[in-house]
């Protein structure tokens, strides 16, 4: 399994970033998730939100930076990139991840949280198992979840099922 690292600042205001655009996808009909992608002198190479709502349950802002990460970096940048992301990424975005080289994955919070918050509210988890990046992809270095940001998430989701908290 990968080191989990820390958050430091520089994360923490990529994270802050992410949970933005989890605010912004909400606001939109969208589910409450927003990612960011930044390479290894902490510029934003690529931002997005969820785009679910359509009906494309693929559309997560983790797998498009995957897409375009392979499209336009090489593997030397992707190595050395960060992705940001307000909530922990599906298994299908860890594979994706993993596959393009992306290494490094930092997160507001984590699919564990997000499947107690679920639950809690005895609503479904979703159609797939809610597995931490690692088990999907041994070698990621992961950082996270971030307790201050984690709490908002909890809250974008409870609005997004219309749970009062």
């Amino acid at each position: 399994m990968a080191h989990r690292s820390d958050l430091n600042d520089d994360d923490r205001r990529f994270l802050r970033r992410s949970v933005d655009l989890a605010h912004e996808a909400l606001e939109s009909g969208d589910e409450p998730f927003g990612s960011v992608l930044v390479d290894s002198q902490g510029q934003e190479l690529f931002v997005d939100r969820n785009r679910v709502a359509g009906g494309d349950h693929t559309r997560h802002p983790e797998f498009a930076i995957a897409r375009w990460a392979a499209a336009h970096l090489s593997r030397e940048q992707r190595a050395v990139s960060t992705v940001y992301t307000s909530g922990e990424h599906c298994p299908m975005c860890s594979a994706a991840h993993a596959w393009v080289g992306l290494e490094r994955i930092a997160y507001a919070s984590s699919s564990e949280q997000l499947t107690g918050w679920l639950n809690e509210w005895g609503l479904p988890t979703g159609p797939v198992l809610p597995l931490p990046i690692n088990d999907v992809a041994p070698g990621i270095d992961v950082a996270g979840p971030d307790p201050e940001l984690s709490d908002e998430v909890r809250r974008l989701h409870a609005r997004l099922h219309g749970i009062t908290l």
